[in-house]
């Protein structure tokens, strides 16, 4: 594994918020200064690829990066853009449900739920 992608993949186990890549340069660059963003977008396609990072594609809006490669669950805040883990067990059962109603054999799913986070929530209550 290069240092560049040693440090990219080590950047991404560190932290829960899900970045995106420009947050992975900034927090590289501090460690590896002539990083480029290039570099950063190669590795992640790379650690991808092989499975050891997820990409989390929300439309043409933003893609964020996930460290934590086995399924699991997220909440998309509407009004900051955040993206949190959801502790909740991932319901293996649905890729069978699947192939019982005739619409083929499903590896994984992905399960995102949408709305407005704590945060934003008790800040819209404080504005009001």
């Amino acid at each position: 594994m290069t240092k560049q992608k040693k440090l990219i993949a080590d950047i991404l186990q560190g932290t829960t918020s899900h970045p995106t890549a420009d947050w992975i340069y900034e927090q590289a660059r501090k460690e590896m200064s002539d990083i480029s963003l290039g570099t950063v977008y190669r590795n992640l396609k790379v650690l991808v690829d092989a499975g050891e990072v997820m990409e989390l594609n929300y439309g043409s809006t933003f893609r964020r990066f996930d460290g934590n490669s086995v399924n699991h669950y997220h909440f998309v805040c509407e009004g900051c853009d955040s993206v949190y883990d959801i502790d909740l067990p991932v319901l293996e059962d649905l890729n069978q449900k699947i192939a019982e109603l005739g619409h083929g054999q499903a590896g994984y799913h992905r399960l995102e739920f949408y709305g407005i986070c704590q945060k934003c929530c008790e800040i819209g209550k404080k504005s009001n």
